[in-house]
């Protein structure tokens, strides 16, 4: 069918092309044909005439990460041959090369004119086409930094161009359109002394070479978690290393490589590839993301992640960091393996996203996502969700509710007191400054100091326009920390130092007044404050009944007696909060701690249901309760009856009247089984 399609096309094809040939992991059969097009005239006329005559297509780069087919393909391959699409020049300090073109090839074509920038990318063996599309990278640098420009054709045989601004970039990504050829880039790149760089192109080819296996292969199998949780280390952990389907092997040198030994096939690929896949989703929770690509358009059937919604957004004045918060968490899930949907949430309501979600994710700063009211909703729908439960949200987000409990629990904490619009007098018990707060707010939003009696009033009226309560505090001098509990552990502490001695909103996330110095662990305080500081927040989470993640604030007062200042049930997680700093320093990379969150509410949804089911009653109780029921309703019917059949000649009203009332005793049971059933018709 295909042949016949392709044969109204004036370009030359190759016919039956072995994948040993096309790729360099070399497995499967052949290409039944491949248009090796010579210049941008025979790629646009390949390309309008299968576009026109709806024959599918695929594009053919280096063939460094493709996997090829033991079945004839579908589909025509083009290649971009090298005698059209290799060109290079100069102009200054840019640089514009041919979609095919290697990266090897620029690195060195640059440092013959004692330009850089791509040494450290040297080693990675596609061309310029395949590297920009997954945004290849190595050794800490990726080639979307040094992009300018990219210009080629979409699938239909139209002119496609975009310069780098255009474009998203991420962790093996990029959002060049998947119906686009790169055919050309221009690339920034810098002097330097060309010697040097030849010197370190080299370097880098021996070291690669040194650490990756000399085997046949594809390259790495499957994306990294993150920094500290590579694929390899994960598959090695397994227990994975030299497993073999057929001629596939696990490499022993480097755990992320599938070798081909011998002439494997693609269904020996597939069968290891999956394996491998669901032993690392089972033992360590994460779903590695393929980094190879598959020419066959039946893909692998892999052991399908957890569906997360991630809800961010939502309506408080804490929206902005909210949708930076939501966003990193999303990535972070989705580096784990998660199938993840976010959600710009408006209103306090269950959603059909969160219905086909098995977890959702509730990233929402103050506001409805903070103070319980989505959480109850969540609970009320039966659904499941990381983070507090609705009545502990509540209890953390009211700031005059948390010094309650907290003075409850021992827990030292300034001395307070609240003020109303009908008594809004500076309190006769605290000192200044004071430091006024709007109880269901957070990231520093609604916090006034006040120094002197002058500055009260306005402070007041401010601040009683947002709420109808306001917390007062006498303002502590100290060393300001935060104690983050992330499933039950307590992480390492974090010290605060703001550029100004207050930590407000511009201390956290606009920096006028300069940046805000954050140490992890903490440096000015004893081991023995900072295990104290931990006890309390321990305390704190316990006492309010949170779960899953906490963040508790603390001032240490100069005596080193830490005094609470709030907790945070939904903490911040931008690349500047807290938690994900101390997470980091645990030993914890962002998408583990997320990672952990999700299965942790997973888990207690379970026992949840299994806690439901064990306090259910013995069906034979049940069904004996039923009976004497029953039987209780006869006996008390039984006499009514009577009765009315005697009085039916006397007084025939009487009489039926009750006759209708035993009949509606013995027949009540039946009649509410049929209101049942129509209520959830």
């Amino acid at each position: 069918m295909l042949e016949k399609k392709l044969k109204g096309l004036s370009v030359e094809l190759k016919r039956d092309v072995s994948y040993r040939e096309l790729t360099s992991l070399g497995v499967g059969s052949s290409l039944p044909f491949l248009a090796d097009v010579k210049n941008e005239d025979e790629l646009v006329k390949v390309l309008k005439y299968t576009a026109i005559h709806h024959i599918p297509v695929f594009i053919l780069g280096g063939g460094t990460n493709l996997v090829g087919m033991d079945a004839p393909c579908p589909m025509l391959g083009i290649r971009l041959s090298r005698e059209g699409f290799c060109g290079f020049s100069r102009n200054g300090n840019l640089v514009t090369c041919g979609g095919a073109l290697r990266l090897v090839e620029i690195a060195r074509k640059c440092a013959e004119e004692s330009l850089g920038s791509f040494a450290k990318l040297s080693g990675i063996p596609g061309t310029v086409g395949g590297a920009l599309r997954m945004n290849a990278g190595a050794n800490g640098a990726v080639i979307s930094e040094k992009v300018v420009s990219l210009r080629g054709y979409r699938l239909t045989g139209k002119p496609w161009d975009a310069q780098k601004e255009e474009l998203r970039w991420d962790y093996r990504f990029s959002s060049i359109p998947e119906d686009v050829i790169v055919t050309e880039a221009v690339f920034a790149v810098e002097e330097v002394d060309g010697e040097q760089e030849k010197a370190a192109i080299q370097t880098e080819l021996e070291n690669r070479r040194e650490r990756e296996p000399k085997e046949r292969s594809a390259g790495c199998a499957f994306r990294n978690v993150s920094d500290t949780e590579p694929a390899g280390k994960l598959i090695e952990l397994c227990g994975f290393k030299e497993t073999s389907v057929g001629d596939m092997r696990v490499s022993p040198k480097h755990a992320n490589y599938l070798v081909n030994t011998g002439n494997a096939s693609e269904a020996d690929f597939c069968e290891l590839f999956r394996e491998v896949h669901a032993i690392v989703a089972e033992k360590t929770g994460y779903y590695l993301r393929p980094e190879i690509r598959f020419i066959n358009p039946v893909k692998p059937e892999l052991a399908p992640p957890p569906k997360v919604n991630v809800l961010y957004g939502g309506v408080s004045s804490e929206r902005e960091i909210s949708l930076r918060s939501g966003a990193a968490v999303a990535k972070a899930l989705t580096d784990a393996g998660f199938t993840v949907e976010l959600s710009d949430i408006q209103k306090c309501s269950v959603t059909d996203a969160m219905r086909r979600a098995d977890v959702v994710y509730p990233v929402l700063h103050g506001g409805f996502g903070e103070d319980g009211k989505l959480q109850s909703v969540l609970e009320k729908a039966g659904l499941r969700f990381v983070g507090s439960g609705s009545d502990a949200c509540a209890l953390v987000m009211d700031k005059i509710a948390s010094k309650k409990i907290a003075d409850r629990l021992g827990i030292p904490t300034s001395p307070w007191a609240v003020i109303t619009r009908q008594n809004k007098s500076i309190p006769e018990n605290l000192k200044f400054p004071l430091i006024l707060k709007v109880p269901f707010e957070g990231s520093s939003v609604g916090i006034i100091k006040v120094d002197t009696p002058e500055e009260w009033e306005s402070a007041a009226e401010k601040e009683l326009a947002l709420a109808d309560e306001i917390l007062v505090e006498e303002f502590v001098r100290g060393i300001e920390i935060t104690v983050p509990i992330v499933h039950g552990e307590i992480l390492p502490v974090i010290e605060i130092r703001s550029p100004h001695g207050f930590y407000d909103w511009d201390a956290k996330y606009v920096y006028n007044n300069g940046h805000t110095e954050y140490f992890c662990p903490a440096v000015s305080l004893p081991a023995e404050v900072l295990e104290k500081a931990g006890k309390l927040a321990r305390q704190f989470y316990i006492g309010t009944r949170c779960r899953d993640i906490l963040r508790v604030d603390f001032i240490v007062r100069e005596d080193g007696t830490p005094c609470l200042l709030e907790g945070n049930a939904l903490p911040g997680c931008t690349a500047t909060s807290l938690v994900p700093k101390a997470a980091k320093v645990h030993g914890w990379s962002f998408a583990k701690m997320t990672s952990m969150l999700v299965y942790a509410s997973m888990s207690r949804h379970q026992d949840t249901v299994q806690e439901i089911r064990n306090n259910t009653a013995s069906p034979l109780l049940v069904a004996l309760c039923r009976w004497g029921i029953r039987l209780l309703m006869l006996i008390a019917a039984l006499p009514l009856l009577s009765i009315g059949f005697v009085n039916l000649l006397q007084n025939f009203v009487f009489g039926l009247c009750l006759i209708f009332i035993g009949l509606c005793v013995v027949g009540a049971e039946g009649f509410v089984t049929w209101l049942n059933k129509l209520e959830k018709k």
